[in-house]
C-alpha cells in the first residue's frame, strides 16, 4: 500500500481533498501459471490514466472526477486543464454505487502507511512536503502456514478455474489480476515495447538525458534466493537511489 500527501482524492460526500490514490497491490505465486498480480487505485481510475485519457483526446467516464466544489460529475466531459478544477472520485464513484468503499480502502492505506509509519495523515502534513509518501509492505511465509509446494499447486488450479471460466456472450474470455500482464510482458520481451509519438518525441528532445538503472531481488524472488524477502544490501542500494521502481 502507499499513501501520502499527494492530495488528489475527496472522500464520500467530501468537498475538499484528502488522499492520494492511495493504490493497494498483492502478489501471489502459483506454480505453472502466471501469478496473480493485482495492483489498483483506490480511486475510480489510477491518477495517470486521466492525463493519458487526455493526451490522446479521450473524454472522462461519468463518476470519474467531481466539479470543483466535490460535486459527482456524471456525464463525459473533457478533463479540466487547471488540477484545482476538479478531484478525482473513490472507487464506486457514488455512494449509491459503492463509493464508500474505495473511501475505507483509502482510509486503511492512510492509516497503514502514515499514521503507523509516524508521518501522520497525509492532508494534515505542511504543504512543503508535497508529494513524500509513506508505504506498507507485508510479506507472508507461506510454509509458515501449509506447504508451499500444495499451495502453489492450489493456486494453479484455483487461477486455471478462474481462466477457463465459460464467458459470457459477446466476451472472448475470463481472465484473473497479472494474466493479461504476464502475457502481454511476453509480447514486449519478443517484440519491443511501444511507446506514444509523444513520448518518443519527448525523449528525442532530450537525447542528453541518461538513466543509471540497476536492478535486485526483493519479495518472493528475494526469499527464494536469500530466505529474507529484503536483503540489508539492497535496501541501502534503494535508500541510495534517485528513484524506486
Amino acid at each position: 500500500m502507499t499513501a501520502g500527501n499527494s492530495l488528489s482524492s475527496v472522500p464520500t460526500h467530501g468537498a475538499e481533498k484528502r488522499f492520494a490514490t492511495n493504490p493497494w497491490a498483492y502478489a501471489i505465486p502459483a506454480d505453472k501459471e502466471p501469478p496473480f498480480v493485482f495492483d489498483i487505485a483506490t480511486t475510480q481510475v489510477a491518477g495517470n490514466k486521466l492525463s493519458l485519457d487526455k493526451r490522446v483526446g479521450a473524454k472522462m467516464d461519468p463518476a470519474w472526477i467531481t466539479d470543483a466544489e466535490g460535486n459527482p460529475v456524471l456525464n463525459e466531459v473533457d478533463l479540466p486543464d487547471n488540477r484545482e478544477d476538479y478531484m478525482m472520485l473513490p472507487f464506486g464513484g457514488t455512494r449509491e454505487n459503492g463509493s464508500h468503499k474505495g473511501y475505507g480502502y483509502a482510509a486503511v492505506a492512510e492509516v497503514f502507511c502514515d499514521i503507523l509509519s509516524g508521518m501522520g495523515a497525509g492532508f494534515l502534513m505542511p504543504p512543503n512536503t508535497y508529494g513524500e509518501m509513506g508505504h506498507f509492505v507485508q510479506a507472508i511465509k507461506i510454509d509458515g502456514f501449509i506447504d508451499a509446494d500444495k499451495f502453489k499447486k492450489d493456486m494453479d488450479d484455483f487461477l486455471r478455474g478462474l481462466a477457463d471460466t465459460p464467458p459470457v456472450e459477446g466476451q472472448d474470455r475470463v481472465v484473473y489480476a497479472g494474466l493479461p500482464e504476464h502475457e502481454e510482458t511476453q509480447i514486449r520481451l519478443e517484440n519491443g515495447i511501444p511507446y506514444h509519438h509523444k513520448v518518443i518525441d519527448w525523449f528525442d528532445k532530450r537525447k542528453e538525458v541518461g538513466f543509471d538503472l540497476a536492478e535486485d531481488l526483493v519479495g518472493g524472488a528475494s526469499y527464494d534466493k536469500h530466505k529474507t524477502p529484503l536483503t540489508d544490501e539492497v535496501m541501502d542500494k534503494a535508500l541510495n537511489a534517485d528513484g524506486v521502481l
